[in-house]
């Protein structure tokens, strides 16, 4: 059993604990560890690598607050990247203390501690609450722009348009990805006043491109809006507007692949309008941009033949998609659009086909790219897995972050792995997913991340890929309060799926449930949905420990997962329950800075059970409850 001290020793890579986390080559820098007072510890030796050497470094006592001492020491990085551990040394043993846990043997390097050096963090993202919007599936702010039905063919199926805006997504047999509702970019302009009253402060905004399907994920043009959202015109109105209101815009976009009626690939003909025109005979030279065979056979992402995957052996490719200044990646961060950042679709294959595996060359490229145009541009890529090496802060600025919060989150209060469901093998409900293995699937992954990565990973537990946890009926509304107080209070930026703030229905079987048109007529902006939204939005936006501070585990017993986010003297202590039985948690309040604890208020307004007793919060937690605690 750990050493009851060796629990309240913390540090991270925040400001509170780093004097730069964001230093340049050459600074020098000073780093921290707290630790309540005790007769056991001797002694704090930082463990470094530089130049590929070891180097230790004696910490020395710097200052005490309120019964915590504070260790520090210099170096001078030189290097991209500085890696480090903390050895807590007593008479007789050595503890060995990284971001993953603290051992009492040599630890694996993978979880040292991390700082990048001239890293271009999108600073901004660490304050952010998402909103995530399905344009057709939103608002329809001009129905002169509707798709009409039968306006024009694709695949051998004709457009529907859905004239009913309360009727049910029909599923893909019958659509075929073909059925419009109408919502546009106008409609999520004047729906700004909703967001804004919600508390959000950035949209992440699903492709709005030309293309034939409603998710336009089956590109025709980079280079244009699509006309039936309101073309060029709409989207660089929207981002004004956006802007005057403090508000950020992320595109989503799919450069691994385009849809087969692209104007670089027409392989069929997309009869638009006679406005609009259609598109004719690909050049030659833009076969270098796919891979085609002799044959004209080619290569579809994943066997799908709407969607020829492009072949980044091509320089004039790379021009075109991001490297020259009239870029598809360059145009759309300029004035007047002035996004600001792209979300990379499957990003995970990006540049990944058989003998061509350019992945490592692409992703670092189009980083620059894009940095060069907007320094604080987001970069946030599509990716389900373990992605870490791509977060090292010279591709991605973080994931769509599935693996560490979306997925075990949902095991936690009751579903399967998303994975599971892909596979007939797999579906069937393993024994309940414990707090100690959710808090080991989160703390393995993010032990790996440069804290200054884990500050704008993206989190959330919905997504128009998946379906909503909310429609789920084996999930109460209490599980569901609890799945959403995690990813909002993990580190990272919260993503609200549109509508999930409102309770919208949806069904669980096919991803067309995931896509309902936004209710707006329900009455429901003032249900408990929206006040757990509106409530979280705002904890988000203004607590510094939830948008600057560390992550420190507490306890996972059962299926009662205890933990903090660390400012400097002012903590927040989240608790989640699954359980089904009613449990004491016990907060060692000291470990933080706080000399007494005199009040415990949940920051939702739910009454809390509370007393102390040796220095020890108890809080009584009845089965699948959740709180937010601050203490006074």
């Amino acid at each position: 059993m750990m050493k009851e001290w060796l629990n309240s020793a913390y540090s991270d890579g925040s400001g509170y604990f780093v004097s730069n986390p964001l230093p340049k080559k050459g600074e020098t820098i000073r780093i921290l560890l707290r630790c309540i007072r005790n007769e056991e510890l001797k002694c704090v030796i930082l463990r470094a690598k530089v130049n590929g050497a070891e180097q230790l470094i004696t910490m020395n006592e710097y200052k005490e607050v309120n019964g915590l001492i504070y260790y520090s020491c210099e170096i001078r990085i030189w290097e991209d990247e500085l890696r480090y551990q903390f050895y807590l040394v007593t008479e007789k043993e050595i503890y060995y203390y990284t971001q993953y846990r603290i051992t009492d043997y040599v630890p694996d390097e993978i979880y040292d501690f991390c700082i990048l050096t001239n890293y271009q963090q999108p600073e901004w993202v660490k304050k952010a609450v998402f909103y995530q919007i399905f344009p057709d599936r939103f608002y329809n702010g001009d129905p002169s722009n509707d798709v009409k039905t039968d306006e024009y063919q694709f695949q051998g199926h004709g457009t529907i348009h859905i004239e009913d805006w309360n009727m049910e997504p029909m599923d893909y047999l019958h659509s075929f990805g073909l059925d419009f509702y109408g919502g546009d970019l106008k409609g999520i302009k004047d729906k700004i006043p909703y967001l804004k009253e919600l508390g959000v402060t950035a949209l992440y905004i699903n492709p709005i491109f030309r293309a034939a399907t409603v998710h336009k994920y089956d590109c025709i043009d980079y280079f244009e809006i699509d006309e039936h959202l309101g073309g060029n015109q709409a989207l660089a109105e929207l981002s004004q507007v956006l802007h005057e209101n403090g508000m950020k815009i992320v595109l989503d976009i799919s450069i691994n692949h385009t849809g087969s009626a692209s104007r670089w690939f027409n392989k069929e003909c997309i009869f638009y309008p006679e406005s609009i025109g259609a598109y004719h005979n690909k050049d030659a030279k833009e076969r270098s941009y796919y891979f085609i065979n002799d044959d004209n056979s080619y290569l579809g992402w994943y066997g799908v033949e709407s969607l020829p995957v492009l072949n980044y052996t091509s320089q004039e490719l790379r021009d075109k998609v991001y490297r020259a200044q009239d870029s598809v990646i360059k145009k759309w961060l300029k004035e007047p659009y002035c996004i600001d950042g792209w979300r990379f679709d499957v990003a995970d294959v990006m540049a990944r086909n058989n003998k061509f595996q350019l992945h490592k060359e692409i992703w670092p490229e189009i980083r620059n790219s894009v940095k060069e145009e907007k320094e604080d541009a987001y970069i946030l890529a599509e990716d389900w897995g373990d992605c870490v090496e791509h977060l090292r802060g010279n591709e991605w600025d973080a994931t769509m972050n599935y693996f560490a919060c979306a997925r075990p989150i949902r095991e936690f209060v009751g579903e399967i792995d998303l994975f599971q469901q892909r596979k007939e093998e797999l579906q069937f409900y393993l024994s309940k997913m414990t707090a100690d293995n959710l808090r080991n699937r989160i703390a393995q992954y993010l032990g790996k991340l440069p804290f200054t990565m884990q500050e704008v990973q993206f989190n959330m537990i919905d997504t128009h890929d998946i379906s909503r946890l909310h429609n789920n009926v084996r999930i109460s509304f209490e599980d569901y309060k609890t799945a959403v107080i995690l990813y909002f209070t993990l580190p990272g930026t919260p993503s609200i799926y549109y509508g999930d703030e409102v309770g919208i229905k949806g069904r669980i079987h096919d991803v067309e449930g995931s896509r309902y048109p936004m209710p707006w007529k329900d009455g429901k902006e003032r249900s408990k949905y929206y006040q757990l939204y509106q409530n979280l939005t705002r904890l988000k936006t203004t607590k510094d420990a939830l948008m600057y501070g560390g992550l420190k585990f507490i306890s996972s017993n059962d299926y009662v997962l205890v933990y903090a986010r660390c400012s400097d003297m002012k903590t927040i202590f989240i608790i989640a329950s699954a359980d089904d039985m009613k449990r004491v948690v016990k907060i060692p309040y000291t470990y933080y800075g706080y000399t007494s604890c005199e009040k415990v208020t949940d920051a939702l307004g739910a009454k809390v059970n509370w007393d102390v007793l040796n220095n020890k919060l108890n809080i009584y937690v009845p089965p699948h409850s959740s709180y937010i605690l601050e203490l006074n």
